[in-house]
């Protein structure tokens, strides 16, 4: 009798398990490269176009935005804090590096910052050329030394512009008027001497404070800046400086105070003659 076969046991089932590493990063530092090439790229041309799109006066606009520094000396300094800083428009001013420049409370010009006309260096050298005039003129009479401390250059991009300021013991006009007091009248002849030489066009501003009128009295701020800036340029005229240079007369009642914490102080009360570029 034959023996039975053995039970044959199945094939075993091999599993093969394939583990995938990813590989490195092959090269791509060039695209980040390549990226801030063309970010700069386009900042650049971007440059070219604002550089031909704009007129001088915004670029020095834009120029004066990005110089911080510049601008916040400039409210630290040159007459710009309150009236004057209690100063008169004859006191050196007050940079940290005197050395470096000449000047008064009114204006500071920075030494050897002569330039040419588009860089500002004409502007400056004219804006010194008007003060030196404005104040022998008004060293020259004892009474208008006084009021020496009313008047505030200052150089804008706009143009130069004068200044001609109220305090507690001086006032231009009459409370509630546009009649000169004698004491403006003087001073408005002697600006008008000082800026008749000019050739630049004028546009006048008024400015008044922020007290308001009587209930019923049909007078108000926005009349009597605009009375009050007409009536500057007619004296002004006047005094010898020619009609036809006046571009603009304004009044902006107590929408632009001096002193914007204290809008009812009387330093808010002022004219604005700008000799315009």
């Amino acid at each position: 009798m034959a023996k039975p076969k053995a039970k044959e046991l199945p094939p075993p089932i091999i599993v093969k398990k394939i583990t995938v590493v990813a590989g490195g990063h092959h090269g791509g530092a060039w695209k980040v490269a390549y990226a801030d090439f063309v970010t700069a790229m386009m900042a650049f041309f971007l440059l070219m176009w604002l550089l031909g799109a704009t007129t001088e006066k915004q670029r020095k606009g834009i120029a004066d935005y990005f110089t911080p520094t510049l601008v916040k000396t400039r409210q630290g300094s040159a007459g710009s804090n309150g009236l004057l800083g209690g100063s008169s428009l004859t006191d050196v001013d007050n940079y940290p590096y005197r050395a470096g420049q000449t000047g008064t409370k009114t204006m500071t010009i920075p030494r050897d910052a002569t330039g040419g006309p588009k860089d500002g260096g004409s502007k400056m050298k004219r804006t010194a050329t008007l003060q030196q005039r404005l104040q022998q003129k008004l060293q020259a009479n004892q009474q208008l030394a006084k009021l020496a401390k009313q008047v505030r250059l200052t150089m804008t991009p706009e143009g130069i512009r004068l200044d001609l300021m109220d305090d507690a013991d001086f006032s231009m006009f009459r409370i509630g008027t546009t009649i000169l007091t004698p004491q403006a009248t003087q001073l408005i002849q002697t600006i008008a001497q000082a800026i008749a030489p000019e050739p630049n066009g004028l546009t006048v501003r008024g400015h008044t404070d922020s007290l308001q009128w009587r209930p019923g009295d049909p007078a108000n701020n926005w009349s009597l800046s605009a009375g009050r800036a007409e009536t500057t340029r007619l004296a002004l005229m006047r005094f010898g400086v020619s009609e036809k240079r006046f571009r603009r007369i304004e009044g902006v009642a107590d929408q632009d105070p001096l002193l914007p914490a204290s809008p009812t102080d009387p330093r808010n009360r002022r004219m604005s003659i700008l000799l315009m570029d």
